[in-house]
């Protein structure tokens, strides 16, 4: 039971950490405008494929999983 219990833990705390990241993540003026995302609009279609954003936020999230696994 000791293992279900902590990954119960575990579960919650990546929640809450996503919960603010989402809560957060509009104050951030430059995220999902960067250099390298694709925008494209026209009269009736709206295109928007955040490409660079993407890249930036797998480094982060892959540098942060490297530091907690040490």
């Amino acid at each position: 039971m000791s293992e279900l219990g902590r990954f119960l833990i575990v579960v919650g705390i990546v929640l809450v950490g996503l919960g603010l990241l989402l809560s957060l993540a509009g104050k951030v003026p430059w995220l999902g405008r960067l250099p390298g995302d694709i925008y494209y609009k026209t009269d009736h279609v709206t295109i928007y494929f955040p490409l660079m954003t993407s890249i930036v936020i797998s480094l982060v999230l892959t540098l942060l999983l490297y530091l907690f696994r040490r």
